[in-house]
């Protein structure tokens, strides 16, 4: 079943420089609106992008509380790929959705999240 779903980013800055802008992706009216928990081994880790009737447009990747482990977005294993917060999350857009990507851990990461959009 698709929903409709819409990420936001918001940027707000504060001291020298004040000012707050919100970024919207367009509405996606076949998004899958679903959320996954995933636990990540050290190492290459597939995460594989829903189907199933609905069109992956964004992917927002959310790290545990407090998590220490290295986490690298990659769009296959053999990639170099590209280090994302270990705290904060990571939200990325898709023109068209992989059949999936590749997070590698530096160690065990337990309750990872994903809001698909």
């Amino acid at each position: 079943m698709a929903v409709t779903a819409t990420r936001v980013v918001t940027v707000t800055y504060t001291g020298d420089v004040n000012g707050n802008n919100t970024l919207p992706a367009a509405a996606n009216a076949v998004s899958p609106g679903s959320v996954t928990v995933h636990t990540l081994n050290a190492g290459d880790n597939t995460i594989t992008v829903p189907t199933g009737g609905t069109t992956v447009k964004g992917a927002t990747i959310v790290p545990p509380a407090g998590n220490a482990q290295a986490i690298t977005l990659k769009g296959a294993g053999a990639d170099t790929g590209i280090p994302i917060s270990k705290l904060d999350p990571t939200s990325i857009a898709f023109e068209t959705a992989p059949a999936n990507f590749v997070l590698n851990a530096g160690g065990t990461i337990n309750i990872l999240r994903i809001f698909w959009t």
